[in-house]
């Protein structure tokens, strides 16, 4: 019995032994595998630096015609022809409708008769005025004759200048029976047909011609923004560069970028109540009549620049359950702060940060998801190929 249990406990010994230098051979391994364990992990940062950035504005709006003609008869008549296509480039003075002239010429030969008769009866009423004002003074005849030659010389005068002008009213009516066009551009579709009856100034145009080149672009801007970059001026955050208002960029309903540029041509004084927002007016080219009236686009307006921006990578970037943008950032002792930014608006892949970062602070932009505040990091430049390796003897799932 004691010989048993002797020989029991030698097995237990040994077996105990043979485990202690399994678990020893495996930590051997793997220190012979991985050397020592790093606690130091690594990161990607960015060194931020500020430079001058040009600030643009992306406003949606309308295009406009440049000018719209709509053509209106100035007399009553039928119409007798139509003398343009519809849809097509019409010129200044090109006569568009004709309508009848003959109760217009007729106007006309009678006012031309009437004055006829009335300078052809002015020389003898001025040769009697003239011969009874002479024997008025020879008592030869009485005042109230006298009177009354007179009052008939003043009469066909006054006649003749009645009838000149009913001639010149009669010309201008027959004129206005030949309708053309005020401005050169492009007409629309005709309201009318031979032989329908218009009437003058009547609140349906004919037709409307519109100027296509240049074209307006009309875009609306909010209030806010206007006092905004009004107080930055004011703080020199921004230098308004007044020749930049010639070069405004305008995007297509489908994106597109158009390729001419337009120029501001002025902001309107009065702020419009149910939007709270100004008007501003652009002028673009548009030799090839591109854009039409009435499309939607969006234009691109630089506003001024900011001579010392501070730009953040957008993957720097993250937001908390507030909504409040934070980025880590590695001091000059290597340990990773989280500071809160204030962002403005994008630039490119960057955001323009107003404040919460220096120029000269580096920020973390690969290897976030093994840090933590107050964290120790060795951080390396950031470069598109370079990912951060993790700590030797860790693995990444």
């Amino acid at each position: 019995m004691m010989f048993c249990g002797k020989r029991i406990a030698f097995t237990k010994v040994w077996v105990l032994t043979i485990l202690l230098m399994a678990v020893a051979g495996l930590f051997g391994c793997g220190q012979s595998k991985g050397g020592p364990v790093s606690q130091t992990p690594e990161v990607a940062v960015v060194t931020l630096q500020s430079e001058p950035v040009a600030l643009t504005t992306e406003l949606a709006g309308r295009t406009v015609a440049y000018r719209v003609a709509e053509v209106r008869p100035q007399v009553n008549g039928i119409v007798l022809k139509r003398l343009f296509t519809e849809g097509s480039d019409v010129r200044i003075g090109q006569v568009l409708y004709q309508i009848d002239p003959a109760p217009f010429q007729a106007a006309l030969d009678n006012a031309r008769a009437a004055l006829a008769r009335s300078e052809a009866n002015l020389p003898t009423v001025r040769l009697k005025e003239e011969r009874f004002r002479n024997l008025l003074a020879d008592k030869a005849v009485s005042q109230q004759e006298y009177d009354d030659a007179a009052a008939a010389l003043n009469q066909t005068e006054a006649d003749i200048k009645y009838w000149k002008a009913m001639v010149e009213q009669a010309k201008i009516n027959l004129g206005y029976t030949a309708v053309t066009a005020p401005i050169s551009g492009r007409i629309g579709r005709s309201t009318v047909t031979e032989g329908a009856l218009v009437t003058a100034h009547q609140a349906v145009p004919l037709a409307t011609i519109q100027q296509l080149d240049p074209i307006y672009v009309d875009v609306p801007r909010s209030t806010t923004e206007v006092l905004q970059f009004r107080r930055e001026l004011e703080e020199k955050k921004v230098i308004h560069r007044g020749e930049s208002l010639k070069k405004v960029r305008l995007f297509l309903e489908d994106g597109s970028l158009y390729p001419l540029t337009g120029t501001l041509q002025f902001q309107e004084v009065t702020v419009d109540q149910s939007t709270g927002s100004v008007m501003l007016r652009i002028v673009f080219p548009n030799p090839r009549w591109t854009l039409l009236p009435g499309m939607f686009v969006r234009a691109s307006v630089e506003t001024g620049v900011n001579p010392q921006a501070i730009l953040c990578p957008q993957q720097a970037v993250m937001h908390n359950p507030k909504g409040e943008a934070y980025v880590y950032v590695v001091n000059d002792k290597n340990e990773v702060e989280m500071r809160t930014i204030v962002v403005e608006r994008t630039i490119g892949d960057k955001w323009l940060v107003s404040s919460g970062l220096a120029a000269g602070e580096r920020v973390v932009m690969e290897g976030l998801q093994r840090i933590k505040p107050g964290a120790v990091v060795k951080a390396v430049p950031f470069s598109s190929g370079n990912q951060p390796q993790p700590p030797a003897g860790t693995k990444e799932g």
